[in-house]
C-alpha cells in the first residue's frame, strides 16, 4: 500500500513575540493592538481555502499582563509554555508537511526546527520578509519575532533552544524581499553569518535567482515563511510593517510557486497579519448594546 502524506494546518495565534502596539496608531487600546495577531490567525485561517486539512490550533494566552523582559526576551515565559504546546501537537501527530497560520513571525520557529530534525537537516529555509529576524537577546528591541531566523539557526536564549528540536545551517537560508534592516549591526550581522539575501527589485520579473540558489544550497526540501510585511504598502498594508518598495502580491505567490515546481515544500508559514481594520470593528462591536 503507497504510503500517504500527512499535511496538518497548524493555527499558531501567537502575539506575545511582538511589540507592536504603538506602530498601530489607528487602534487606540494598545492591548487590542498588541493581541492583534491572535486576531490575524484566525482570519487567515478563516479565508485560507477549507482543503480537508486537519487543523489544530496551538493554545495562546491572551491576557495582558505585566510584559517583562527577561534574560533578553520580552514574555519569555509566555513564548516558552506555547513552544512547548506547539511541539507537543506535532509530536502527537507527526505530520510530513506543516502549513502554519500565525501570528508574528517566531510560529515559523517550532515547526521549521521540527521538519529540519524530521528530514535530516536536508532542508532549505526560504525566509520571504521585508526584515531579517536575527536579533538576538541583548539587543535593543527584546521581541522574540524579531529572533525568529536566529532561534532557527540555534542562537538565542538557551532555555528556549533547549527546547527546539534542531537547528538550520545559516548555509541553507535565503532571505527575499528583504529591504529593511533598522540598525547597521543587524545589516553587519547578517554578513558574518553569511546568508544571502534578494531585494524586492530582483524578485519583480521572474523566480530564477531563487531557483539557483536553491540548486547550489543542496536540500531536497523547502520551507518557506511568507511575513505579510514583505508586500509592497502601495498595494496592500496587511501587517504592522509598511516599508515601501515592497514585493507585489503577485510576485510572492509567483516565487512560492515556482519554488514548489523544482522543491518539495514541507512547511509554509503564513504570518505577521495585522487586520486593523478588523480591530477596530470588533472594538465597536463590543460597545453595542445585547452584544456585550
Amino acid at each position: 500500500m503507497e504510503n500517504q502524506t500527512k499535511t496538518i494546518r497548524l493555527v499558531y495565534p501567537q502575539w506575545q513575540g511582538g511589540n507592536i502596539a504603538h506602530w498601530i496608531t489607528e487602534v487606540k487600546d494598545p492591548e487590542q493592538a498588541s493581541r492583534g495577531y491572535y486576531l490575524g490567525a484566525q482570519l487567515l485561517n478563516f479565508l485560507a481555502p477549507d482543503n480537508g486539512q486537519a487543523t489544530y490550533t496551538v493554545p495562546v494566552a491572551t491576557d495582558i499582563v505585566e510584559r517583562k523582559v527577561t534574560d533578553g526576551v520580552m514574555d519569555k515565559d509566555a513564548i516558552i509554555a506555547q513552544t512547548k504546546a506547539a511541539l507537543y501537537i506535532l509530536n502527537v501527530q507527526k505530520p510530513d508537511k506543516i502549513v502554519t497560520l500565525g501570528g508574528e513571525c517566531s510560529a515559523s520557529v517550532v515547526p521549521f526546527t521540527y521538519l529540519s530534525k524530521k528530514y535530516k537537516n536536508d532542508v532549505a529555509m526560504v525566509w520571504i520578509d521585508a526584515h531579517p529576524d536575527i536579533t538576538l537577546p541583548g539587543d535593543v528591541y527584546p521581541a522574540y519575532h524579531a529572533m525568529a531566523v536566529t532561534a532557527c539557526m540555534g542562537l538565542g536564549d538557551k532555555q528556549i533552544l533547549s527546547e527546539l528540536p534542531a537547528k538550520i545551517d545559516p548555509s541553507k537560508i535565503l532571505f527575499v524581499g528583504l529591504r529593511d534592516w533598522e540598525r547597521d549591526e543587524i545589516k553587519e550581522r547578517q554578513k558574518q553569518y553569511g546568508i544571502k539575501h534578494l531585494t524586492p527589485e530582483e524578485m519583480r520579473e521572474d523566480s530564477h535567482v531563487v531557483l539557483e540558489w536553491l540548486k547550489s544550497c543542496g536540500a531536497s526540501k523547502v520551507v518557506i515563511h511568507f511575513d505579510m510585511d514583505v508586500l509592497d504598502p502601495a498595494e496592500i498594508i496587511a501587517a504592522v510593517g509598511v516599508v515601501q518598495n515592497g514585493m507585489k502580491i503577485a510576485e510572492v505567490v509567483r516565487v512560492i510557486n515556482d519554488i514548489a515546481q523544482e522543491k518539495e515544500i514541507i512547511g509554509l508559514t503564513v504570518a505577521e497579519p495585522m487586520p486593523r481594520t478588523a480591530i477596530r470593528i470588533k472594538e465597536m462591536l463590543n460597545q453595542l448594546p445585547l452584544l456585550k
